[in-house]
């Protein structure tokens, strides 16, 4: 593709206007669909399997799918300019090489890929992690098809990482106790979905390429085959505490509170996973992001102040999280890895 919207064909439109997404009514993707939906500049396109009972805001186009029948991905996908990919744990192995196959035959110009993590540049922590080489191979995928991708660095979920169980960030709200890694010191970089969300939105609605030469405004292109990272707050265990404890009302007396070396809680996590525990995974995942000579942290890199989007208050993203609990209880995806 010229890099120039001046050099394209006549009829060119100089925006995203058709936007499809997978897993539309996931935690992710519902929440991702919301904050497109509120810019009113793009058509947003569900794929959903014809047994789907997620149930999709007004305004969404529903396109039915049959992952075993690719002509009906392709089906659905014609005509999209941008292709979202959002699949719970639960979903089988090769979901994603499905739709990016399916995708590329249909003509999708540029697809958000199953990823929504911390920093792919960190590539020893993705490998110990297990994530980092399965995403490198989804992101090949979509460049050997001859499409591009763009891809959101923002961390752990805050919120849903909060809620979803002691395994994750330590809280176990029905319990009321905390394992707390090491000192509880080590910082992370978070982000809420809704910040996500916000993030995605902004980025679909730049304009898809530099008008000419001497345009040097930020465009949907500034970001082809690259990730852009976001962040909602840069936080410790021990200060996301503090703010459970605001927001609910309690104290340390309130709560069971042990500690647990990340480095051991890794190991445990490992074995866990090989002996078929499907929470080792996430115990191992989380165990590691917080390793104190080596976290997850990427606020260096966050383009918030780029896209725009705003400042959060950290009790009202806690406040939301514990609302996630009762919900998270009753999905499979918060047990599973």
């Amino acid at each position: 593709m010229p890099e120039y919207a001046r050099n394209q064909p006549a009829g060119f439109k100089n925006v995203i206007e058709r936007v499809a997404i997978a897993g539309a009514g996931g935690t992710v993707g519902s929440h991702l669909v919301a904050t497109i939906l509120q810019t009113g500049k793009h058509t947003i396109t569900a794929l959903s399997r014809k047994d789907s009972s997620n149930t999709l805001p007004t305004g969404v186009l529903v396109a039915p799918i049959d992952y075993d029948d690719e002509s009906t991905i392709v089906a659905a996908l014609k005509g999209q300019q941008f292709f979202i990919i959002t699949l719970a744990p639960t979903a089988p192995r090769d979901t994603h090489s499905k739709l990016v196959q399916g995708a590329a035959k249909a003509g999708v110009s540029y697809i958000m890929p199953n990823e929504y993590a911390g920093d792919i540049e960190q590539v020893k922590l993705g490998q110990e992690v297990m994530l980092g080489p399965v995403a490198k191979a989804n992101r090949d995928d979509i460049e050997r098809l001859g499409m591009r991708w763009i891809t959101v660095c923002c961390g752990f979920w805050y919120d849903y990482s909060l809620a979803g169980g002691e395994a994750r960030l330590g809280f176990d709200f029905d319990k009321r106790s905390l394992t707390i890694y090491d000192d509880g010191n080590t910082k992370n970089s978070v982000s809420t979905l809704s910040q996500v969300g916000r993030a995605v939105a902004k980025v679909l609605s730049l304009k898809e390429l530099p008008d000419d030469e001497n345009d040097k405004s930020i465009t949907l292109s500034s970001w082809l085959n690259k990730p852009f990272y976001i962040k909602s707050f840069v936080l410790s265990q021990n200060e996301i505490f503090g703010s459970v404890k605001r927001v609910t009302g309690t104290s340390d007396a309130d709560w069971t509170i042990t500690h647990e070396a990340t480095k051991q809680r890794y190991d445990n996590g490992l074995a866990q996973g090989k002996s078929g525990n499907k929470l080792g995974f996430i115990r191992l995942l989380y165990a590691r992001m917080f390793y104190p000579d080596d976290a997850s942290e990427l606020s260096a890199k966050a383009q918030n102040e780029l896209l725009g989007v705003p400042e959060e208050d950290l009790d009202e993203a806690t406040e939301a999280g514990v609302g996630m609990v009762k919900q998270l209880q009753h999905r499979p995806e918060r047990m599973a890895a």
